[in-house]
């Protein structure tokens, strides 16, 4: 049954993904291997899923996610479904913090794009709605439609001109909503290191061949969720999740959010942006003054997921006072800064230094709010 959304994203509220439990992770390599078939593995995923929707309702949350139990990746497994693109194993995964490599996988365009009505995730998000029953609202996570704009990715023998290729994305992005909409969702989150890493000084974005330099491709990525979100139904709420990147604990770049706040966080139209504030990687708190008052609400993630250590209480409540110089404290909502499990192998902490967090977080939003 579908849940009309009033209040999302909520003062207490968790990005999506959640630590894949053992039992999991067995059945997962159990059917690579060939030793379980498809229809077993859905029945372990389907036995955890309904397990962590009643943990997330018992710690107090209003909102529940799948933990993205039926992904391997927090963005391959979406993207990959895509009409013109498909999954690879590349020669070298993408190198985080202390040279560590991620697995290889990763996705590429091969053709035209647009939205597969037989996507996967539609089917899967009705089971867990159905799960859910009402009691909680159902969050989808999906990722941005800017992630398929990572240099490497779009076939430049497919689509030369890179706004030809920004159109077939918006539009395959809108049948996307359109369907998920159809399936009963009223919470949609778009999962974006893309935009983040354009506000990296690290990272470079240098004008060649015909190509966009940064200032170009923060246009364009406006230009293009703004797109993806013209028309969309009144009653459902769409936010962003800018990520650093979130592997094993490892993070992937640094920088604060001063080169595309007066851009993006000023004129995108989402209902909510989740920040990373966690560390001294995040900057200031200074690039919320480009939100408009009154317009999206502001999920500080203050809390981090890479570390089971429980932050002092106080300390995030100063925080939050600290960022209500910038955007109204009725505006502030609270979350972890990322998931817990961007990708199956998890962070670096146990389900109980997890469900200890999100417990966290809901009784000091009773707190503050």
């Amino acid at each position: 049954m579908a849940v009309t959304v009033t209040k999302a994203p909520f003062r207490a509220d968790h990005v999506g993904s959640l630590l894949r439990p053992e039992n999991l992770l067995q059945a997962r390599e159990a059917y690579k291997q060939g030793e379980i078939s498809e229809h077993q593995l859905r029945e372990v995923e389907t036995k955890e899923i309904k397990r962590i929707v009643d943990k997330q309702i018992e710690v107090g949350l209003e909102l529940v996610s799948d933990g993205e139990f039926r992904r391997r990746f927090w963005h391959t497994d979406f993207l990959e479904h895509l009409n013109g693109m498909e999954g690879y194993v590349p020669e070298v995964g993408y190198i985080f913090h202390g040279n560590e490599e991620t697995e290889r996988y990763n996705i590429r365009n091969n053709g035209k794009v647009s939205f597969n009505l037989e996507h996967p995730f539609i089917q899967d998000f009705l089971e867990f709605n159905d799960i859910v029953g009402g009691r909680a609202v159902a969050k989808q996570t999906i990722p941005s439609p800017n992630q398929l704009f990572h240099e490497g990715i779009r076939d430049k023998t497919v689509y030369p001109d890179i706004e030809d290729f920004a159109n077939d994305v918006i539009q395959a992005y809108r049948d996307a909503i359109q369907a998920f909409y159809d399936a009963g969702v009223r919470y949609l989150q778009l999962d974006d290191v893309y935009i983040a890493g354009l506000s990296a000084p690290s990272l470079p974005f240098n004008q060649a061949q015909g190509e966009y330099g940064r200032e170009e491709l923060i246009n364009l990525a406006l230009r293009v969720i703004n797109g993806v979100l013209e028309g969309k139904p009144e009653d459902l709420i769409v936010t962003t999740h800018l990520c650093r990147g979130n592997y094993r604990s490892n993070w992937a770049f640094e920088g604060s959010y001063d080169i595309i706040a007066p851009i993006l966080l000023a004129k995108e139209k989402v209902d909510g942006f989740f920040l990373e504030y966690d560390d001294e990687r995040s900057g200031s708190f200074k690039p919320l003054q480009h939100i408009p008052n009154g317009g999206p609400k502001v999920v500080l993630g203050v809390v981090t997921s890479k570390r089971g250590e429980l932050e002092d209480g106080e300390y995030i409540k100063a925080r939050i006072k600290e960022a209500s110089k910038y955007v109204p404290l009725e505006q502030i909502c609270l979350s972890p800064q990322c998931g817990f499990s961007s990708t199956h192998h998890g962070n670096k902490l146990s389900e109980e230094e997890q469900w200890e967090k999100l417990r966290f977080i809901v009784e000091l939003a009773k707190e503050i709010w």
